[in-house]
């Protein structure tokens, strides 16, 4: 699961870091791009030393750089974390954006409701912390039986 209790169930302050699944990392990233580069030269063989590589270097150089481009891109989109702190008395949630800004957001461990939207959020069981007037979304990011299993130790990390 890409979220994790950094703290014993039963102590105080819990802490609960989550981030979006990593399916491909860097190494990975590096042999796909290499692979994909690899695979597009073998049906230009036949063509070196002839003019014809020249006009078609060009657009296949363009579409390994647009592979690599889209893969950095959506790694740099990943990097997102959502640090929930619950200490005696408040709840404390910490979103960090890939842009660096910092969002946070407090309230009254008393007064805080969780709520799962089965169907009317902007993905299926999205899960909302509400509270000071506020309600914020945490594991957006998640998949949709990471957020019912999120739902469920938030819950049960409440009560204790």
């Amino acid at each position: 699961m890409p979220y994790q209790w950094t703290s014993d169930p039963g102590t105080s302050p819990q802490t609960l870091k989550l981030w979006p699944h990593n399916s491909l990392p860097a190494r990975g990233m590096a042999a796909f791009v290499l692979t994909t580069f690899t695979l597009i030269c073998i049906p230009t063989l036949p063509l070196l030393g002839s003019p014809i590589l020249w006009g078609l270097l060009p657009f296949l150089l363009a579409a390994v750089w647009g592979i690599y481009f889209a893969l950095q891109r959506n790694y740099r989109a990943r990097q997102i974390t959502e640090t929930l702190t619950l200490d005696d008395e408040e709840a404390h949630l910490i979103r960090e954006d890939p842009s660096g800004a910092v969002r946070t957001w407090d309230c009254n461990r008393y007064w805080t409701t969780i709520t799962k939207y089965e169907k009317d959020g902007p993905v299926p069981h999205y899960v909302t912390l509400k509270g000071m007037g506020r309600e914020v979304e945490i594991g957006a990011f998640l998949s949709e039986e990471e957020r019912v299993s999120l739902y469920d130790e938030l819950q049960r990390a409440w009560r204790r």
